[in-house]
């Protein structure tokens, strides 16, 4: 099985995406032809800019809300904090 994913796309107009998956390298390859999300289609292209794996997908929706409610600035910070 699997682990779930917790993950960040950049878009082409520079808005932060947040989303989980439990197959990051589909879920990417749909988000980039136009079919994940009605979000990410009028704003390609994307580009993943973080991820993270959960144990489950509970834990995975949980912290999906938990970045969600995060300020931009905040979000840039865990995207940063995930190069260094």
């Amino acid at each position: 099985m699997k682990p779930w994913v917790i993950y960040i796309l950049r878009c082409g107009d520079g808005t932060l995406y947040t989303g989980i998956t439990n197959d990051l390298a589909r879920r990417l390859a749909a988000h980039g032809g136009g079919t994940a999300s009605k979000y990410t289609r009028a704003r390609l292209p994307v580009d993943l800019v973080y991820s993270e794996e959960a144990s489950d997908r509970s834990q995975a929706t949980r912290r999906e809300a938990a970045i969600k409610k995060l300020s931009r600035r905040d979000k840039t910070a865990l995207v940063a904090s995930s190069r260094a």
